[in-house]
């Protein structure tokens, strides 16, 4: 089926560029967040990491627009042709540098269809004809006015586009899920090993910093470095890969992963279980939980707890404010980017309390985990029958 071609930008209420300077950020929390070009992918617009600006800063790079539910945002560059739906209702977020809005005409265009289209095959084909540049590849603000896409008849537009977005919304769904179950894990070990008010907390005495009968101890008590060094033809090409694009920042769990097929260098093996931090600055702190065997970057450090009570709270330890904040000033600065090393990382000292206990709170944090790790897996799958959907939809193979 050949549907006829037109420009997005006739299509649309509102087709605009960002403002294309950096906006001052602040280092600390603002009901004003800046999304940025990594905060686009596979579809969605992730909120959970997000740069902050000054009230006075929001309203000046919001006067052109700002996005709203329904919206649509396309990155630019770095890299190019990522394709977001913007399903928020927070009305206090801008867009960073890079980024393309969209807002459909209801009359003309579906939403969800263009965020669908926008991901096809062919559109993503042309995106990337457009790109160019020297350094790093980008879209001209005026190839994205006048993209052309497969326009069929609006009843269609709907079809396709509701049909397709019922995966993405229950995707959505099961990452709302995991925020839930993540932050609730997080309140219990700040309730338990921040603030020391564990069961029992009220007729435990402090002693030299620690509750009596829980002993101070390093990271290096609790767990070791695995560096198991592998080359990608050594293993089968579906084996999985985490790289640290993967890991999803202020997260612990996956929603999706690669293969060793799409790398060349050497990878470290990993274990289920065990724990992948980002050790190099641009992916610093993020920390995954792994939910299948597989390999991960050089650039990652794998982490296996010494005994099987210990993962709840290794795992939540590294995933920590307390960790990172002492991690961060430790890091080495490199002949590129500052790393963090292992060798002080294992220094970080934490009360651990006595075995009874302690197994307590891995009781309470396995299933969590467990939790986290069915939920990523029917993530996984959702997003498989979407992309083998998409493709079939657009080009007219199946009826809607």
């Amino acid at each position: 089926m050949s549907w006829p071609m037109r420009r997005v930008s006739e299509l649309c209420l509102l087709a605009v560029d960002c403002v294309n300077k950096t906006a001052p950020r602040v280092d600390y929390e603002t009901p004003y967040k800046m999304i940025r070009t990594t905060n686009i992918k596979s579809g969605f617009v992730y909120l959970n990491d997000v740069g902050y600006v000054s009230e006075d800063t929001f309203e000046k790079w919001t006067r052109r627009s700002k996005p709203q539910y329904g919206d649509v945002i396309l990155t630019r560059e770095a890299p190019v042709g990522e394709v977001g739906r913007f399903t928020s209702n927070d009305d206090n977020v801008f867009l960073g540098q890079r980024l393309f809005q969209y807002r459909a005409d209801p009359e003309l265009l579906d939403w969800n269809y263009l965020a669908y289209v926008l991901q096809s095959h062919e559109v993503q084909g042309r995106l990337r004809n457009m790109g160019f540049g020297a350094t790093v590849e980008h879209i001209k603000v005026g190839d994205a006015e006048s993209l052309l896409i497969p326009y069929p008849p609006i009843d269609i537009q709907r079809r396709i586009g509701s049909m397709l977005a019922a995966y993405d919304d229950l995707i959505e769904n099961n990452r709302r899920r995991m925020a839930l179950l993540e932050d609730s894990a997080r309140q219990l070990y700040r309730e338990w090993f921040v603030r020391l008010r564990f069961p029992g907390h009220e007729h435990t005495p402090i002693v030299d910093g620690v509750p009596q009968g829980w002993e101070r101890k390093t990271l290096s008590d609790l767990c070791r470095e695995v560096r198991d060094m592998v080359l990608p033809e050594a293993l089968e090409p579906d084996t999985p890969y985490i790289g640290l694009e993967h890991i999803p920042r202020r997260s612990i769990s996956l929603n999706d992963w690669g293969t060793v097929e799409e790398v060349t260098s050497s990878k470290c093996r990993f274990k289920t279980g065990e724990i992948i931090f980002g050790k190099i600055r641009p992916y610093f702190h993020k920390v995954g939980v792994a939910f299948v065997d597989g390999v991960t970057s050089s650039d990652a450090i794998v982490v296996r707890p010494t005994d099987e009570t210990l993962h709840g709270l290794v795992l939540m330890t590294m995933s920590s404010d307390e960790f990172v904040a002492v991690t961060s000033q430790q890091m080495k600065e490199g002949s590129k980017m500052p790393r963090a090393d292992w060798k002080q990382m294992k220094a970080f000292s934490l009360p651990v309390p006595p075995p009874g206990l302690l197994k307590s709170f891995d009781d309470l944090i396995q299933p969590t985990v467990e939790q986290l790790r069915s939920l990523s897996f029917a993530n996984q799958k959702l997003r498989q029958a979407r992309d083998l959907l998409l493709p079939r939809l657009m080009n007219g193979e199946l009826a809607v």
